[in-house]
């Protein structure tokens, strides 16, 4: 009922900024051997035990705490709007792009990093995990590392995304394997189908409201199918009024990282 109270109190609820978060660390060029070479997650803060061995769709915490992330693999015309949102109420987001994304668009994925946000991993050529072997696996989970690491000019973090959210146990555990946590989501907005794809704003911010539990992982998309309105871009302001309202704190998955072995 709170839930739906605060979606009733989508416009007037307040716009009060949340704290801060440290941004990722910046990292100098090296020649492509070298980043090939350490192009694993395990460089940098790496996941607890607690974000291994399954897909994570809500955080470990009883706290009523919520995560943003948006996923990147098409087109960039929400990126310029979600910053300048997420910059107004200083909240953080992890951003999740795609190898060939942060290759065709490394001025938005440099955006996004310049901001001090988390850059995770959505593979390099999105493509169905289940249909990969082991191998095959973990080429697109290093080359996507090598594509962020390159345009961003920052650290990825060691947290992957499955495309089309298409897990299996094997998958999973490839992926733990390479260092990184499979982080899914409680709910999907569905904004990137756009209006063709019967969505609305509305329709899009009532699903991150249902979504709404302690631990929550919301995924949006910074692009749409082929469209020029994001209704996730839209939809953003109104999922934070809405989570304020209900007694949320947008919190940055980076909380959730632990050092690695021999570093403090």
């Amino acid at each position: 009922m709170e839930r739906r109270r605060a979606l009733a109190g989508l416009l007037c609820a307040g716009a009060a900024g949340l704290g801060g978060f440290a941004p990722s660390s910046p990292v100098a060029a090296a020649p492509a051997s070298a980043r090939t070479a350490r192009a694993t997650a395990a460089a940098g803060p790496r996941p607890p035990a607690s974000l291994l061995g399954d897909e994570i769709r809500r955080l470990p915490t009883s706290r009523k705490v919520l995560a943003l992330t948006f996923n990147a693999a098409w087109d960039v015309p929400g990126i310029d709007t979600v910053l300048a949102e997420l910059r107004r109420r200083k909240l953080p987001a992890t951003f999740f792009p795609t190898g060939e994304f942060a290759e065709a668009r490394p001025a938005a994925v440099r955006s996004i990093a310049d901001a001090g946000h988390g850059l995770g991993n959505h593979s390099y050529s999105h493509p169905y995990f289940d249909d990969l072997s082991t191998a095959e696996r973990a080429d697109e989970v290093r080359a996507a590392d090598e594509a962020i690491r390159a345009a961003a000019g920052t650290e990825p973090l060691s947290f992957f995304r499955f495309p089309y959210s298409s897990t299996t146990p094997d998958a999973i555990a490839d992926v733990n394997d390479l260092g990184y946590a499979a982080i899914e989501f409680s709910a999907d907005t569905n904004g990137y189908l756009g209006p063709q794809g019967g969505m609305t704003v509305d329709k899009a911010v009532e699903r991150a409201v249902d979504a709404f539990a302690p631990g929550a992982i919301i995924q949006m998309h910074v692009g749409s199918n082929g469209a020029d309105v994001v209704l996730d871009a839209e939809a953003l302001p109104l999922i934070v009024d809405a989570a304020v309202a209900d007694g949320y704190e947008v919190i940055d998955l980076r909380q959730f990282l632990v050092a690695a072995p021999g570093t403090r």
